[in-house]
């Protein structure tokens, strides 16, 4: 799995979305794997496809469901995954999952969309999507 931060993740999407339209192939697909209620109200970025790593109330993942509904969205396992979560810790479970499963090339944004807690226990101040200023949007 690759690990990019998000200034490297952001460049890889375009890199590669531009790459592989010139072969006539489908973009990589960018998954945000955070609970559904995160995603809509937190913020998310544009173009994102929502699949969780794990829903409200049972917050217990399952490895092969996960799979099973990114290679379903994706349409093969040769196409490039990109996953972001809040701060990159459950992004590198649900990569490990795909990779187990398959997939060709999964990679993830370090630090993730609101990034680390600094020491007031708040996140987008230190690092992540929304502090690095990339583009975002919010339900």
């Amino acid at each position: 799995m690759k690990h990019l931060l998000p200034t490297e993740a952001w460049t890889w999407l375009q890199d590669q979305t531009a790459q592989r339209a010139a072969e006539g192939l489908e973009p990589p697909l960018f998954v945000d794997v955070r609970m559904e209620i995160e995603s809509l109200y937190v913020g998310r970025p544009p173009g994102v496809v929502h699949i969780a790593w794990y829903e409200y109330p049972d917050l217990t993942a399952d490895p092969q469901a996960f799979a099973a509904a990114v290679e379903a969205e994706a349409g093969d396992k040769g196409r490039p995954v990109l996953l972001i979560c809040r701060s990159g810790k459950r992004t590198q479970d649900a990569g490990a999952a795909l990779e187990a499963a398959g997939f060709a090339e999964v990679a993830h944004v370090v630090h993730g969309f609101e990034g680390d807690l600094d020491d007031r226990f708040k996140r987008s101040t230190l690092n992540g999507w929304r502090f690095d200023g990339l583009p975002w949007e919010q339900m």
